[in-house]
C-alpha cells in the first residue's frame, strides 16, 4: 500500500523535540522531508543527541544552510517556494527576522502549508518566552494531576508535553494539507504545546469535573488499591488497573483474594488497607511470577519496562513497535498503520 503522504514535499527547519519530532511522525507516512539544518551544532544538540541522531532524523535528507548568509538563505526560500509544506520550531518573529516568514511566501506559493511549532504559541504574555516540556505541562494543569495528594508532582518524560506538541502539529498539518489541495489555499498551523495538551486533557479533565481526580475525596487514579505501580521481590515493578467490576473481580480471583468483595471496589474506607494487602503480595513474587500469572488477561495488568526490555517484549516485537539499530538505542517505528479496504 502506498503511504499516505507519498508525493507531500516537506521542509523542515532543524530544531529540537516537538518540530523535529512532528517531522519524523510526518515521514513516517511516507512524506518527503528536506531539514535545513545549522552548519554548526547548538549546545543542546551536542548533549542529547549522541549516536542516535541519525535514526531520529531516519527518512529526512539533510542540506546544510546557513540563513544569516543571503546565498544560503536564498537557496533556502527557493526549496519552500516548491514545498507544499514547512516545519520551524524558533521563537516568534525568528523567520521574519530572517525574511522566511509566512508573508515572504504568500504569492510565491499561495499553497503552502506553514507550520510553526512552540511551547506558548504565536500570540499572548508568553508568546517569546522560553519554556520545555516540564513548564508546559504545569502551565495546563495536566502536572498537578501527577500528585498524590501532599507529594510532589511527578516530573514527566518529554511525552506528556513535547510529544503531543509534535502530533498536534503533524495532524494540523495534514488537515491543512488537505484543505490546501480542495480550495489551493494555504495556511499557517499555529501549533502551541499548552494548547494542545490542553485539548487532550479532556479525559482528566472529565474526571476532574467529577471531583475523582485532584480533588479532596479519594481519587481511583492516586489512592485505591486497584489502579497503581507495585514493586516485586526482584525490585522490579508492575501495574495494574481494572477499574471496571468485571475486571477488578478476576483480578481478586486471579490473586487468590476470595475474602475481599468485589461488589464493594468503590468502597473508599477500604482502600488503604486493601492497598497494604496488595504491596505485601506483589512485594513476595517476582516480576516474572507476576506476569505468567497476569499478562494477557483481563485483569489490566503490565509490567514496567525499560526501553531496552520494551523493544523485545513479543507483543511489541508483533506489532514491530520498535527499532533498535544499535545497543542502547531504541526508537519507535511510524504508527498508525494502515492496510487496503478490501471486500469480504
Amino acid at each position: 500500500m502506498t503511504a499516505p503522504l507519498h508525493g507531500i514535499h516537506i521542509v523542515e527547519f532543524e530544531g529540537i523535540g516537538p518540530g523535529p519530532l512532528a517531522g519524523r511522525i510526518l515521514a513516517g507516512m511516507g512524506a518527503e522531508i528536506t531539514q535545513v539544518v545549522r552548519p554548526t551544532k547548538s549546545a543542546l544538540h551536542a548533549h542529547l543527541g549522541s549516536d542516535a541522531s541519525k535514526e531520529w532524523n531516519r527518512g529526512k535528507k539533510r542540506v546544510s544552510l546557513d540563513l544569516k548568509d543571503n546565498a544560503d538563505r536564498d537557496q533556502a526560500f527557493d526549496l519552500v517556494c516548491r514545498a507544499d509544506a514547512l516545519i520551524e520550531g524558533n521563537r516568534p518573529g525568528v523567520m521574519e527576522r530572517l525574511r522566511l516568514g509566512p508573508a515572504e511566501f504568500a504569492e510565491k506559493n499561495p499553497r503552502l502549508v506553514y507550520g510553526r511549532m512552540t511551547g506558548w504559541g504565536q500570540t499572548g504574555p508568553l508568546a517569546k518566552a522560553a519554556g520545555h516540556d516540564l513548564n508546559y505541562a504545569a502551565l495546563t494543569g495536566m502536572l498537578a494531576l501527577s500528585a498524590r495528594r501532599g507529594e510532589l508532582p511527578i516530573v514527566p518524560p518529554t511525552m506528556v508535553g513535547d510529544a503531543p506538541g509534535a502530533l498536534g502539529l503533524a495532524f494540523g498539518m495534514v488537515c491543512a494539507l488537505f484543505d490546501a489541495k480542495r480550495s489551493g489555499k494555504g495556511c499557517v498551523v499555529d501549533a502551541a504545546i499548552v494548547d494542545i495538551v490542553a485539548m487532550l486533557g479532556g479525559i482528566a479533565q472529565w474526571i476532574f469535573a467529577s471531583g475523582q481526580l485532584g480533588g479532596d475525596q479519594p481519587s481511583a487514579f492516586h489512592d485505591s488499591p486497584f489502579y497503581d505501580v507495585y514493586r516485586c521481590a526482584d525490585g522490579q515493578f508492575i501495574t495494574i488497573g481494572p477499574l471496571e467490576p468485571q475486571f477488578y473481580a478476576l483480578l481478586l480471583e486471579k490473586l487468590g483474594l476470595n475474602d475481599v468483595d468485589p461488589a464493594l471496589q468503590y468502597d473508599t474506607a477500604m482502600w488503604p488497607a486493601l492497598k497494604d494487602r496488595f504491596r505485601a503480595l506483589f512485594a513476595g513474587r517476582t516480576r516474572d511470577h507476576w506476569c505468567t500469572l497476569l499478562e494477557g488477561t483481563d485483569a489490566c495488568f503490565a509490567p514496567v519496562l525499560s526501553l531496552a526490555e520494551a523493544a523485545v517484549h513479543p507483543h511489541n516485537r508483533a506489532r514491530e513497535n520498535f527499532v533498535s539499530p544499535a545497543p542502547g538505542i531504541v526508537f519507535g517505528n511510524p504508527a498508525p498503520r494502515f492496510s487496503p479496504l478490501k471486500p469480504r
